[in-house]
């Protein structure tokens, strides 16, 4: 049986210092991508699992929200993209509400990123291109699964996935109608570096459209 209250205790006692270096206003990039563009490259470098991956959490309409946890396939001007099932929950939750929020936990460098903007469909183009540079297992798997949808057992997934399998055997996987990709407009990215004492820096960028400039400022941790 669980010791609930066991459990408890011990998560309370779970704590750690914060010693990296912090960061200022006038030390941080112009530009959020800039800043990003940095520290994405030292995640990357530490060599951890998944430097790429961040939670997305999207809502309903009427604001109810959900989360988990994508890939980044690639940033520029224009955000920050992402793929999936159009027919998925998160899918579904973008066409009735196009705002979403990233965020980007690094651990090992004491850091997070969150951004906050607008989503929007990339072109089918886009799309297929990106689509052909996955694993043909991969490409397969997105015709196999109905992504979100109930599903018997095991079984009935594997069976689709060598259904379809043979169906495109010989041939190269096509782009499905349902799957593909998606960018993330920022007009909010904030940069959370830890700091000893719980006194972390929190640099936030802000924009009102994407013509203005952005506005840099501190928050308190």
């Amino acid at each position: 049986m669980v010791d609930a209250k066991s459990n408890s205790e011990r998560v309370e006692a779970l704590r750690r210092e914060y010693k990296r270096d912090g960061i200022s206003e006038e030390s941080v990039q112009q530009n959020p991508l800039d800043q990003f563009t940095i520290w994405f490259e030292d995640a990357l470098n530490t060599d951890m699992t998944d430097a790429n991956a961040m939670t997305l959490a999207t809502s309903t309409s009427d604001g109810k929200p959900s989360s988990r946890i994508v890939l980044l396939k690639g940033f520029d001007e224009e955000g920050f993209r992402f793929y999936t099932n159009y027919d998925s929950r998160k899918g579904k939750e973008l066409s009735e509400n196009p705002h979403a929020a990233l965020c980007f936990y690094w651990p090992a460098l004491e850091r997070q990123v969150r951004i906050e903007g607008t989503v929007s469909k990339l072109s089918r183009e886009q799309s297929a291109s990106y689509f052909r540079s996955r694993p043909r297992d991969s490409q397969i798997g997105a015709w196999a699964s109905q992504q979100s949808s109930r599903l018997k057992d095991r079984e009935e997934l594997e069976a689709n996935f060598e259904e379809l399998k043979q169906k495109f055997k010989d041939q190269e996987v096509p782009l499905p109608d349902f799957w593909g990709g998606y960018t993330l407009l920022p007009e909010a990215v904030e940069f959370w570096q830890g700091r000893t004492g719980r006194l972390h820096d929190r640099i936030l960028y802000i924009r009102p459209s994407k013509d203005q400039e952005w506005e840099i400022q501190r928050l308190n941790p």
